[in-house]
């Protein structure tokens, strides 16, 4: 894009499955506002913005709904088999119609359903785990304390707390310095042996060698990956190359989807819709919902016909 288009721009849209916009905060001196259109926003400089001038922001509750029914689409689709039976159906109409094979199948009901991040989206899917008969717990280290009151949920004072009491553990965290790698070996380690992970949040949250090796040794049962830490897929990958040859002992323990959980018509008409209001209200007003890097962003005066 040329310099003079760059400087002429005042807004900036930018949609997945990027992380980076094309050039530097410098390379757009007029920026006012940029938007991601989308939840994550880790792959952004925020502070390299901010001094630009520009307002980072996201769009938080485009894919709510979504995400939480696909966290536990994820979790239905191992405690109920349904891809194992399927797959199974396929192979051998006849021989494949039998029960009992699929090994992560198990009642719900009083099962103890972990949230990890009780946000937007962790909140959205512990209403609808509640809706099975599952009890919640959750860590989540940011919350005030009284959150567990409000929702009527067993709050757990450290990440293996959660790990040791839960039947599934879901994930609704965002990536940053604190979270990569969060779910690892040691997290592993105090899991139950029959502990199903869902992870609809993002990829470098899990350890997908730790993943690996806890499934393979039956430290854990299943898990439901929507993100991984390398997308697309890497076949490379131990737990990944696995999955592909339909190993043994990982045949009906591991459900990958392609980083669509947030997908509907519906959400990404709400996503483009919401992006493009958030940067005429900011250009227009100066407002600053959801705006991301407040605390390095450098205001500008307004310019004339701008309040």
């Amino acid at each position: 894009m040329p310099d003079d288009v760059r400087a002429s721009i005042d807004g900036i849209i930018h949609s997945p499955p990027g992380t980076d916009v094309d050039g530097r905060p410098s390379d757009y001196p007029n920026a006012r506002a940029l938007v991601r259109s989308g939840v994550g926003y880790d792959g952004l400089d925020l502070e390299a913005w901010g001094r630009n001038g520009t307002a980072v922001f996201n769009v938080p509750d485009y894919g709510t709904s979504e995400v939480a029914d696909h966290a536990i689409g994820l979790m239905l689709a191992l405690t109920r088999g349904v891809v194992t039976y399927n797959d199974a159906i396929r192979a051998d109409p006849a021989t494949g119609w039998t029960q009992g094979i699929a090994p992560a199948v198990r009642r719900l009901r009083d099962a103890v359903f972990g949230i990890v991040g009780l946000g937007r989206i962790g909140l959205a899917a512990a209403m609808r785990a509640r809706s099975f008969g599952m009890r919640i717990a959750f860590y989540d280290p940011y919350l005030p304390s009284g959150m567990e009151i409000a929702v009527g949920a067993q709050r757990c004072a450290s990440l293996h707390e959660l790990m040791a009491i839960s039947d599934v553990v879901s994930i609704h965290a965002p990536s940053s310095e604190a979270t990569r790698g969060l779910i690892g070996a040691e997290a592993l380690a105090h899991a139950k042996p029959d502990l199903i992970l869902i992870n609809t949040a993002r990829g470098s949250i899990v350890d997908l060698d730790a993943l690996h090796d806890a499934l393979r040794t039956g430290r854990i049962m299943a898990a439901g990956l929507d993100v991984l830490s390398k997308e697309p897929a890497d076949p490379a990958h131990p737990l990944i190359d696995a999955w592909r040859r339909r190993d043994e002992w990982l045949s009906g323990r591991l459900v990958l989807t392609p980083h669509a959980a947030f997908y509907s018509p519906s959400s990404v008409i709400d996503m483009r819709v919401k992006s493009m209001e958030t940067v005429l209200r900011h250009l227009r007003s100066g407002d600053l919902a959801n705006c991301v890097n407040r605390e390095f962003l450098v205001r500008r005066p307004a310019r004339n016909g701008e309040e």
